[in-house]
């Protein structure tokens, strides 16, 4: 099969087309013939050697996946060999073929593309674990997105907004700042212009925001916490900003800050097919009714999925950016 494979920690051009054996799913696991393939972040990290794969997954990057399953033990995840899925995977989703765990895939929901669907695991699995599982926004409750205009951002932005949540969302650009309040954030706010932290105590009448989605840690923790209603919580979930904060310790205790994290990709297979249980009773329906959608910035044929990584690292994309193959 074709795959993607990364020649050297480097840049976009590391990336080179290869030819590999398909691979052979174990037990609980399927093959799928992949339509197309998400690109993310940490497809970025592991180009550039600061990402290994965890034990026994694949060294290919790429971590989503839409196709149709050809092989493997389709019925752990409730499907039959022909079926046309998407699929969150540990990596290997850079090629023709990939293999994922059967109960990390989801159906591909009615009238969403195969290019359409590649773009919803990795985004949306992330988001539900991290706002509404970890983070724990009820209804009613606002929240702040930190790269609102990302495949994350505007995955969170549609998601928090369909449950009934206020949304903020900082982005790079008056533009970005515009695109992410047509996708139903109440602000977008250009934080090369603007101080977030006052635009959202504004916004708020001073209240702040329950929980916050951060990507950037670094510099913007202590910034988020003066953001923070009582009892709110910053959820990070990459360190864009740099892995050291300084945290006023005094307000999380005064006003019972809640700080926490996590990574998705090292977690267990149980541990994600729950995830993928919640979306298919709580998001799908709200994709097959068309109130949220996966918004597709740019695709790249899989051969030139260097150009895919250096429009990511120049932060082009509002936006999925998916692979075809």
């Amino acid at each position: 099969m074709r795959a993607i494979e990364i020649s050297q920690p480097g840049g976009p051009e590391v990336l080179v087309p290869v030819d590999r054996p398909v691979p052979e799913p174990g037990a609980g696991e399927v093959l799928i013939k992949v339509a197309a393939a998400g690109v993310n972040r940490p497809d970025v990290f592991q180009r550039k050697g600061n990402y290994a794969p965890p034990p026994g997954a694949s060294d290919l990057p790429g971590l989503e996946v839409a196709g149709e399953i050809v092989g493997g033990d389709a019925a752990a995840g409730g499907f039959a060999i022909g079926d046309k899925v998407c699929a969150l995977v540990a990596g290997g989703g850079y090629a023709e073929y990939c293999v994922a765990p059967a109960v990390q895939c989801l159906p591909i929901p009615k009238g969403l593309s195969e290019i359409e669907a590649a773009g919803l695991p990795e985004t949306y699995f992330t988001v539900w674990s991290n706002v509404f599982d970890r983070g724990a926004l009820q209804e009613g409750e606002s929240l702040l997105v930190h790269g609102g205009a990302s495949g994350i951002g505007t995955t969170a932005i549609q998601l928090a907004r369909a449950m009934g949540n206020p949304v903020y969302a900082t982005v790079g650009s008056d533009d970005r700042a515009r695109a992410v309040e047509a996708l139903g954030a109440a602000r977008g706010i250009n934080y090369k212009t603007e101080d977030f932290v006052e635009v959202v105590r504004n916004a708020t009448n001073g209240a702040g925001v329950n929980v916050i989605l951060d990507m950037v840690a670094g510099d913007y923790i202590n910034r988020d916490m003066k953001c923070l209603a009582d009892d709110g919580r910053i959820v990070v979930i990459a360190l864009l900003g740099g892995a050291r904060s300084e945290v006023d310790g005094n307000q999380i205790l005064r006003r019972r800050l809640t700080l926490t994290g996590s990574t998705l990709r090292p977690r267990p297979v149980a541990f994600k097919g729950a995830i993928a249980k919640s979306l298919r009773e709580r998001a799908w329906p709200l994709l097959e009714q068309g109130s949220i959608k996966p918004i597709v910035h740019a695709t790249f044929p899989l051969e030139q999925a260097s150009a895919a990584h250096a429009m990511m690292e120049a932060g082009e994309n509002i936006g999925k950016i998916i692979l075809t193959v």
